[in-house]
């Protein structure tokens, strides 16, 4: 079992999240003294008898004055078993992209609802998002059980309705749990609660704390984006060529054999440095400079990758994408994709098909997407890429789409990703 889970939050807007996230912290002693004394003075500057625990993850001010989260909030806590990377996303229909990237790198989502109004359309919105991005499990927390006096009856046809929904989406059986829940008095949370003898499951961090975790990026092919270009000049290194960046995926170590994308040139890795000196390997998510045994030409965004298993050179992507801007996206629309750290100009050659979330519909050659739709397009690039499929190497088949005119992201790609439902039938 991994010691790491990178987990993330979705849920509506007062569905509770920031105070789950709080209530976790605080719980599982992840809070600093000064920090909970400010709490305290807080709430009780807001006149309330008990701490808001979300304070403890509503970082700026005037989020807090708002009563609103409008970013995603990363944070970290531990325990005997496992150490947490949480991503705290915002509920508002608005933000669903600030979703989109907490849920990126996520191997289990807790989405939330209000045991008051069940299942709504923000979760279904949530779920198939988290779907989408292959998310491989999932927690429905149906929280504020004690505001509906601890029913079982409600939150059996809550959980019956999800799991049914999340079924539809393409999640298998086992994959989803709903736990009955109040963060804002700890019912299930870390401790069992006595309100709910018919629960019989894990608590929340119980099951955060044995859940099997799937992926490993480090067992991937070798991956690696180029930064920068290292030519010192000096004296004491005339001939340094060094080629920093972060792996992005898989291993790699000195002797290993590898492919410079696009140019296609052939080589082996003569050193892994660092600032702290020369590594014997080096794994995804370290940042490096790598040396290599031929002087090659290598560009800022180019690719240095596992010559065995190299990525598919293409300059045609067919792709998911979840759209997050105001305007619309309209069929021969200029764009520009990054990939990585290559940024090249695009058009959108077709509108495929456009997802609806609450249906569990797909539209055929659907005349626009609009802001929080999902839908599956063609896009021919200027230059051509390597790119992997989303979903057998997830980060390194993600991609960004830009606003030419002003920078601004339009949109989040998955190479070759099927929609949900398209996967199912």
């Amino acid at each position: 079992m991994s010691d790491l889970l990178r987990l993330a939050t979705a849920g509506s807007v007062d569905d509770g999240k920031s105070t789950l996230v709080g209530r976790l912290l605080y719980d599982t002693k992840s809070v600093l003294a000064d920090q909970l004394d400010a709490v305290h003075r807080a709430s009780v500057d807001k006149g309330l008898s008990t701490p808001d625990l979300s304070l403890l993850v509503d970082g700026l001010r005037s989020e807090r004055e708002q009563g609103i989260t409008i970013d995603v909030a990363y944070r970290y806590f531990a325990t005997d078993k496992r150490t947490f990377v949480l991503a705290d996303t915002p509920g508002h229909v608005q933000y669903t992209r600030n979703t989109v990237t907490g849920a990126s790198t996520a191997e289990l989502a807790i989405l939330l609802v209000d045991a008051r109004k069940g299942v709504i359309e923000q979760t279904r919105r949530h779920a198939a998002v988290l779907a989408l991005l292959g998310v491989p499990r999932l927690v429905l927390a149906v929280n504020k059980i004690d505001l509906v006096d601890y029913d079982e009856g409600t939150f059996e046809v809550i959980a019956k309705e999800f799991t049914a929904h999340a079924t539809s989406l393409g999640y298998p059986m086992g994959t989803v749990l709903a736990i009955p829940v109040s963060a804002l008095r700890g019912d299930n949370v870390v401790e069992h609660s006595p309100h709910t003898p018919w629960y019989t499951g894990p608590t929340l961090l119980d099951h955060l704390e044995t859940v099997p975790v799937e992926q490993d990026p480090h067992e991937a092919p070798f991956r690696f984006p180029v930064q920068y270009v290292i030519r010192p000049r000096t004296e004491e290194h005339p001939d340094y060529r060094g080629y920093a960046g972060q792996v992005a995926a898989g291993t790699v170590r000195p002797g290993d054999e590898v492919v410079v994308l696009p140019g296609g040139l052939r080589t082996t890795v003569e050193r892994i440095d660092t600032p702290d000196g020369e590594l014997t390997e080096a794994e995804a998510d370290r940042s490096v400079t790598l040396l290599l045994a031929d002087d090659v030409d290598i560009s800022r965004g180019d690719v240095i990758a596992a010559a065995a298993e190299a990525p598919e050179l293409t300059d045609e992507l067919s792709a998911t994408l979840a759209w997050l801007a105001d305007k619309p996206l309209r069929q021969n629309q200029k764009v520009l994709v990054k990939s990585g750290a290559k940024t090249v100009q695009a058009v959108v050659t077709e509108l495929r098909t456009r997802f609806d979330e609450q249906k569990l519909a797909t539209h055929e050659y659907p005349e626009t997407l609009t802001l929080n739709e999902i839908g599956q397009v063609v896009l021919r690039t200027a230059e051509p890429l390597p790119v992997d499929g989303y979903s057998s190497r997830g980060r390194t088949g993600a991609f960004l789409v830009i606003d030419p005119a002003d920078g601004t992201t339009l949109a989040a790609g998955l190479v070759g990703a099927p929609l949900p439902l398209l996967d199912r039938n």
